[in-house]
């Protein structure tokens, strides 16, 4: 592996002189904030523990401020790019900062919730700034999308990575947090100031780390039956799930029916419930169906 020059990653005046030469100007409309510090860049990449023989996938690149830590780090890098003029410049970038490393790297300009493959070797790791008006689906996808990804660290708003990794019972535990933790274990991985973005975002962020199941969950039903269920449940939060579900279930007596046969009270509400507890829900479906019947 060659090493890279001292100076290979970007800080704050590289970034303004980048985007200044590109006339970019970071949009809120695709959640553009530009890491310009690169001890936080080199933190990520030791929070994530990427390895030597990693294969990292990163969504939302920018100008390069992660790719370049990343590339110190890992095996290859595959950049996922939506933005026209940052995915043309940013192989540009790495091949002027790293040459030695620069045959290491892959850019794919694409929105990443229409991504189902990448060049090269499967993704062994994902690590990203994720914009944050698109966070969750893009996470969700990319987990879906790319089993051979086994650990995650993601940044993203503060308020975001508690929803990902709160547990059942809490407040602000919902649909993102029991789909992520159906791929795999969440934790709150730390947090990001904001003075290390240009612009500096109006909201906190926060780090979180996903490792996959080493095994799916034990389960016959499918993710999309187990995720029916969990959108279903907390459409309507309030209420307890016998109401919450009958639309799902056909009615109200067949959700109960359905909750009586998984073991889960008709009772309890969605915020209650672990990722198993929704995966057998899912599987006693048929259940409802037949409660449905012997009452018509």
């Amino acid at each position: 592996m060659t090493s890279p020059t001292p100076d290979a990653l970007l800080g704050p005046a590289d970034v303004r002189e980048l985007a200044a030469a590109l006339g970019v100007r970071p949009t809120k409309q695709r959640g553009q904030n530009f890491v310009i510090d690169a001890n936080t860049v080199r933190r990520i990449v030791r929070t994530a523990g990427v390895r030597p023989d990693d294969v990292v996938v990163e969504v939302g690149p920018g100008l390069g401020s992660l790719t370049l830590a990343l590339l110190e780090a890992a095996d290859r890098v595959t950049a996922v790019e939506i933005d026209d003029v940052l995915a043309a410049a940013l192989p540009a970038t790495v091949a002027a900062r790293m040459p030695g490393r620069a045959e290491r790297f892959a850019l794919v300009h694409s929105d990443a919730m229409h991504v189902t493959e990448l060049p090269g070797p499967a993704p062994t790791a994902l690590v990203a700034n994720l914009p944050y008006n698109v966070a969750v689906p893009v996470l969700l996808h990319m987990l879906e999308s790319f089993p051979g990804i086994e650990r995650t660290l993601v940044m993203v708003q503060s308020e975001v990575a508690d929803r990902l990794a709160a547990a059942p019972g809490s407040k602000v535990y919902g649909v993102p947090s029991v789909k992520a933790n159906w791929y795999a274990e969440v934790k709150r991985a730390g947090a990001i100031g904001r003075n290390v973005f240009w612009p500096a975002p109006n909201v906190d962020s926060g780090l979180v780390s996903l490792v996959r199941r080493a095994e799916p969950l034990k389960t016959t039903a499918s993710r999309r039956e187990v995720f029916a269920v969990v959108d279903a449940a907390f459409a309507q939060r309030r209420k307890t799930l016998r109401a919450a579900l009958a639309g799902w279930a056909g009615s109200a007596a067949a959700a109960e029916a359905a909750l009586v046969a998984a073991g889960v009270s008709p009772q309890a509400r969605g915020e209650s419930l672990t990722v198993e507890e929704f995966a057998r829900i899912a599987e006693n479906a048929g259940n409802a169906g037949n409660k449905e019947q012997g009452q018509q």
